[in-house]
């Protein structure tokens, strides 16, 4: 049973958000948003989005570690500006709410990230993933909607299909559809147009060389598939987002464990390695 128009604006534009900083932006969705753990007046929130819309907010420096005694290096993170939309008479943008948004992962193989609000109320509209357990159960020809902030404008909505579910880059899988894509959709969402189920992550766009310049082909977009986004959170211990057994708490306890593993691995395969010699007579 097809979806009303009402249940399309709910499912699909609504939570949407635009994704902003100094060096770049584009779109967000929202896809949780649940009482804080240690504060239940407070609401954590998590808008899914891509590694490339958010990468320059993260830089590495060397900063002296007290428990390693010696410097490492350390991964520091600049806030991102997050616009979350309201709506009268459905499709009429009435105001926009600002948050301060905080990368709490990223995945550059991937192309995907996950940014953090606090918000004093739990978001209305959060998407819906589609069903981990039903991989198979996208077909070509399944009508689509993009949505995402085209241009840096404020959420668009464009229609679809799937037209190719076995697209390679850089040995990944892609979905492609002929939905219009364009600057500014990337971090957006693909929704299946019978349930409205996110599907994908919009997140790059096919690109014609002409001479020195080049067409930018609107209608053959590539999508990051809902299989990967399942694979990123795994990897990134972030298994809450999808999985209501596990908390937040939980999981972020486990990042934290594995990142302090990573670290003094890393800091003994240093001291291990074998010094380099170096002989510069004659230069």
């Amino acid at each position: 049973m097809a979806l009303s128009i009402e249940e399309m604006h709910q499912r699909i534009l609504y939570p949407v958000v635009r994704i902003r900083h100094a060096k770049a932006g584009g779109s967000g969705t929202v896809i949780f948003s649940q009482p804080k753990p240690e504060d239940s007046e407070e609401y954590e929130n998590y808008v899914l989005t891509n590694n490339h819309v958010i990468a320059d907010l993260v830089t590495v420096k060397k900063q002296w570690d007290s428990v390693l005694k010696k410097n490492i290096d350390m991964e520091i993170t600049a806030p991102c500006t997050v616009e979350v939309f309201s709506y009268v008479h459905l499709s009429k943008r009435d105001s926009g709410a600002t948050f301060e948004g905080q990368v709490v992962a990223y995945d550059e193989r991937h192309d995907l990230a996950i940014v953090r609000i606090e918000t004093p109320t739990k978001m209305r509209y959060v998407a819906e993933l589609f069903p981990k357990d039903q991989p198979r159960g996208l077909k070509l020809f399944t009508d689509i909607w993009t949505c995402g902030c085209s241009l840096g404008h404020e959420p668009v909505v464009n229609k679809g299909q799937l037209t190719s579910l076995t697209e390679q880059f850089e040995n990944l899988p892609y979905f492609m559809c002929n939905s219009h894509i364009i600057f500014g959709n990337s971090g957006g969402a693909a929704f299946l147009g019978e349930t409205g189920q996110l599907i994908g992550v919009p997140s790059r766009v096919s690109v014609l060389p002409l001479g020195f310049s080049a067409d930018i082909i609107t209608w053959l977009g590539f999508l990051v598939p809902v299989s990967r986004v399942y694979q990123f959170m795994e990897e990134q211990e972030l298994q809450f987002l999808y999985d209501s057994s596990q908390t937040s708490a939980e999981c972020f306890k486990r990042r934290e464990e594995r990142q302090e593993r990573a670290r003094r691995e890393a800091a003994r395969d240093e001291e291990e390695a074998p010094a380099v010699v170096t002989d510069l007579q004659g230069v």
